[in-house]
């Protein structure tokens, strides 16, 4: 079991959830591709989709984040980042 990508498929959760709360209707396509790729992930092991859809995940909550800071934790901001960091570093 890699624990990397088990901790990528955590954040990618938690991302969800942050897209789910009120006023984030226009990411409605993103949460699907988001909630698919970690049912994917939990299926297969096969982390390809969780760090694709991450990344747009990623751009998301930076443009959510920089119109209402409060909607969004840094630490979540900071935790996709460097989950979706690995990838380049592997």
């Amino acid at each position: 079991m890699d624990t990397k990508n088990e901790g990528l498929r955590d954040v990618c959760q938690e991302a969800l959830e942050c897209l789910n709360k009120p006023g984030n209707e226009a990411y409605n396509e993103l949460k699907s591709k988001l909630e698919y790729v970690i049912g994917s992930y939990n299926y297969d092991k096969n982390p390809v989709g969780l760090f694709e859809i991450g990344n747009l995940a990623l751009i998301a909550l930076e443009e959510i984040s920089a119109e209402k800071p409060r909607k969004v934790k840094k630490t979540l901001l900071k935790n996709l980042k460097e989950n979706l960091l690995q990838k380049v570093e592997a």
